[in-house]
């Protein structure tokens, strides 16, 4: 899985956004700052074997799914749910950061994604 945070206004990329990927069960399987670049290493994400992606079983599910929350001081939290993993692919997830206003009651906002299954 890899991300890629940015400033919504003008798509600059944001540096120091914290990024937390947790499985289905709450367990963390990754946190990471974004560099510079409004990007992070690569994170390794456990996927079910490649071959029930080649034929879907209707029993199984073909995918991991995974949640996402994103963080920087200033700007709306993020947070994406259900984001699939298919094996032996690369996902990417974007995140366009709002920026708040100055006030601390703002700091509380985030916005919600929620990504519904494949139809396969």
């Amino acid at each position: 899985m890899q991300v890629h945070a940015y400033s919504s206004f003008a798509q600059i990329p944001l540096k120091d956004v914290a990024i937390s990927v947790t499985a289905p069960d709450g367990m963390a399987i990754a946190m990471k700052l974004t560099d510079r670049s409004g990007r992070i290493e690569p994170i390794a994400i456990p996927t079910p074997d490649t071959e029930l992606s080649q034929a879907p079983d209707p029993g199984q599910t073909p995918f991991a799914t995974v949640t996402l929350h994103a963080r920087l001081k200033g700007y709306e939290q993020i947070t994406a749910e259900n984001i699939q993993i298919f094996p032996g692919t690369v996902t990417y997830q974007d995140l366009e950061m709002i920026p708040l206003s100055e006030l601390p009651s703002q700091w509380s906002k985030y916005e919600l994604f929620d990504t519904p299954p494949q139809q396969l």
